[in-house]
């Protein structure tokens, strides 16, 4: 039997989280060139400094204040005066803030890379990966453990010297796995140029001692049988999962998303390695159509309460009565279904006869009224306040994709204007995360306190790189929602 697990724990999307992965951006980020953005799944290339010390420096500082508040409080006056040396923010400093709360991917790596055998193996792993000659793989064993993570992140030994390609999707950290309950599944990339990123995460979770107690409880999906001979139009076969396309909205109840990224072969093994595991009693998959715009369910929707969700109204009840009324359209178009959600629920103990739900607002108000217990009326906040153009435009700068820090405390981008205008409306404050960051430093605000409230982080370049703050976090404990 699998051990019982306190380090990891996930069983929703908004219980308090008190432990998480990300990877602060590094070096690899300023070296993606225009011919290649779009190959290595960046839409533009994007001001390092700028995300560095004006973006990303905000999202460490909230987390911490969250999380684990002794590395920050009262400090932030010294790490701004600093944040010339960037000192405090880097993983390979002797003043990385090196926190167990908020960890960084990058000194995980450097610690597993201080054992002589994993570093051989890995070194070998990544040169086949990457089609290095003998001669830089032996020049790599010769790297000091904190440099080597860097170049195997980075791709880079120097700032004109590439070894191999960076990889700059490394701070999305949701799609290297998923906490589901205390099990972590881990992701299979659609793309290349994230297999990198797959093939550093899988050393991580199996050698390094934070996750010894979960080596039991880590689920990879085979890929098929002879997948290699699949043809370019066999992709739904193929087993691609990503874990923005995986979301924990209950302890019994798991979503996966077909998309983009994720195939409904996945879809299909993960739904029997879930229940044969016995980790959760019901999965919904929700199928969104296969677009760039979309990429994983959760820059569709993502939960902010227990009874409030944010979404794309272009996906609500009123958008698909609209499309379904017009007969000749949908003749003319062709495939019907292309442009629509289409949810399928199955159940551990009935699984021959699963749910079928129109759309996905009644999903998601059955997982808040049924799943959740919830006794408020449900709620959905629309991306770029459901107003043309703003709705589409806000979504591809990830309006939806939030994350919680705890129930109705979530963070998003400053750019979302209208979409902040319809968290407002439902209720919500809003405030910027430097005047937050005053306020908690000040004691005129406290962490405990805070309550039904948007946190807007600086976005102009973070945002640019097509992920949000769901995307940018990969929740490894939550506490336990009532």
């Amino acid at each position: 039997m699998p051990k019982e697990i306190t380090f990891a724990s996930v069983t929703s999307e908004i219980g308090t989280l008190r432990r998480l992965l990300v990877h602060s951006p590094d070096s690899g980020i300023g070296k993606v060139v225009p011919s290649k953005a779009q190959d290595w799944l960046f839409e533009d290339i994007v001001h390092l400094d700028t995300i560095r010390r004006k973006e990303y420096d905000f999202y460490t500082k909230i987390l911490l204040y969250f999380l684990d508040p002794v590395k920050i409080k009262g400090r932030l006056k010294d790490i701004d005066a600093e944040a010339a040396d960037r000192n405090f923010y880097k993983p390979g400093h002797p003043d990385f803030f090196r926190s167990d709360k908020v960890i960084e991917l990058q000194w995980l790596l450097e610690e597993i890379l201080e054992n002589r055998e994993i570093r051989l193996t890995l070194v070998a792993s990544v040169c086949a990966v990457e089609g290095c000659s003998y001669q830089v793989q032996q020049d790599l064993l010769n790297y000091h453990p904190s440099d080597l993570a860097k170049i195997f992140i980075s791709g880079t030994d120097s700032d004109t010297t590439m070894l191999f390609a960076p990889i700059p999707n490394f701070i999305f950290t949701r799609d290297i796995g998923i906490t589901i309950n205390n099990h972590i599944l881990l992701n299979k990339p659609a793309k290349k140029a994230r297999t990198r990123e797959a093939l550093l995460m899988r050393y991580i979770f199996f050698n390094h001692p934070l996750f010894a107690d979960l080596r039991d409880n880590i689920i990879e999906l085979p890929d098929t049988h002879q997948h290699f001979l699949l043809p370019r139009e066999g992709d739904d076969k193929k087993v691609t999962l990503e874990g923005g396309d995986v979301m924990v909205v209950s302890k019994d109840h798991v979503l996966i998303g077909v998309s983009e990224r994720t195939s409904l072969e996945a879809a299909h093994q993960a739904v029997h390695a879930l229940f044969e595991k016995n980790v959760v009693k019901k999965i919904s998959i929700v199928k969104i159509p296969k677009k760039r715009d979309y990429m994983h369910i959760d820059t569709v929707f993502t939960q902010v309460k227990r009874n409030v969700w944010v979404m794309l109204g272009a996906f609500s009840k009123k958008s698909i009565k609209k499309e379904d009324a017009d007969i000749v359209q949908r003749i003319l178009e062709g495939k019907k279904d292309d442009n629509k959600i289409r949810i399928i629920q199955f159940r551990k103990k009935d699984i021959e006869n699963p749910v079928y739900f129109d759309n996905l607002e009644d999903l998601l108000t059955d997982i808040s009224r049924n799943d959740l217990n919830s006794e408020e009326k449900v709620k959905f906040i629309y991306s770029g306040n459901n107003e043309f153009p703003f709705d589409a435009r806000e979504q591809w700068t990830d309006s939806c994709n939030v994350l919680a820090l705890k129930e109705g405390v979530v963070l998003g981008y400053d750019r979302n204007d209208k979409t902040a205008d319809a968290f407002r409306a439902a209720g919500f404050s809003v405030i910027p995360a430097g005047e937050l960051l005053e306020q908690l430093e000040n004691g005129s605000a406290t962490t405990e306190g805070l309550k039904n409230c948007l946190i807007l982080m600086p976005s102009a370049e973070l945002s640019r790189a097509r992920g949000g703050f769901h995307c940018m976090s990969m929740p490894i404990l939550r506490d336990p929602i009532d």
